[in-house]
């Protein structure tokens, strides 16, 4: 009867029943916010073994920060969730020192943002061939507008968490959106491209 009603709690009550003793509430913050964060991690490190690695490294940090009392950011869970992913991305390329390039593998398509349920097979193809279009001029980005595009759209974060989060102005980063945008439809007009 407990479960049934987690989901329906805010994610402040998940953590103070975190707080608690009750390890299921972490079991459904991880549940509710999983998606987000590892789709946010992959679009950074480009490997699925390297993200989930990265994944449990964040909720470590979640979980340590949570019980020592340090968690502050009432009512903003995913993005400082995010933002220790991304600082842990930081740190595994500065560990190895190289620059991330943000691009997905062909093993798993994050970008079907369509999701046809009932697509015939002509427009499942249509569509398939428009993410890899889109997934290929984003890799083509300067990687501060790339970053900026899929933290917006894809990990549906708003400017001041961006800003927060990559540590720029807003001004900075509506810039980087707008150029981001302004560079892809120019690739498009180039490629004479249709999505």
């Amino acid at each position: 009867m407990f479960m049934q009603v987690m989901y329906k709690l805010s994610d402040e009550q998940l953590i103070t029943l975190f707080k608690k003793g009750h390890a299921n509430a972490l079991e459904e913050l991880v549940h509710r916010h999983k998606d987000k964060i590892y789709t946010s991690i992959f679009l950074l490190v480009k490997d699925s073994f390297l993200a989930e690695d990265i994944f449990q490294d964040t909720f470590i940090k979640v979980i340590d920060t949570i019980r020592a009392e340090r968690y502050t950011e009432k009512g903003k869970f995913l993005p400082w969730a995010i933002r220790i992913a991304h600082n842990l991305c930081v740190d595994h390329f500065r560990k190895i020192k190289r620059n991330p390039i943000i691009k997905t593998s062909d093993d798993k398509d994050i970008f079907n943002v369509l999701g046809f349920s009932e697509s015939s097979a002509e427009e499942k193809m249509i569509a398939r061939q428009s993410h890899d279009r889109v997934r290929r001029m984003l890799d083509m980005l300067p990687e501060e507008q790339r970053e900026v595009i899929i933290l917006r759209h894809y990990a549906d974060l708003s400017f001041k968490e961006i800003a927060d989060l990559t540590h720029v102005s807003i001004n900075t980063a509506l810039g980087r959106m707008r150029y981001g945008l302004i560079n892809l439809r120019k690739m498009m007009t180039e490629k004479q491209i249709c999505l």
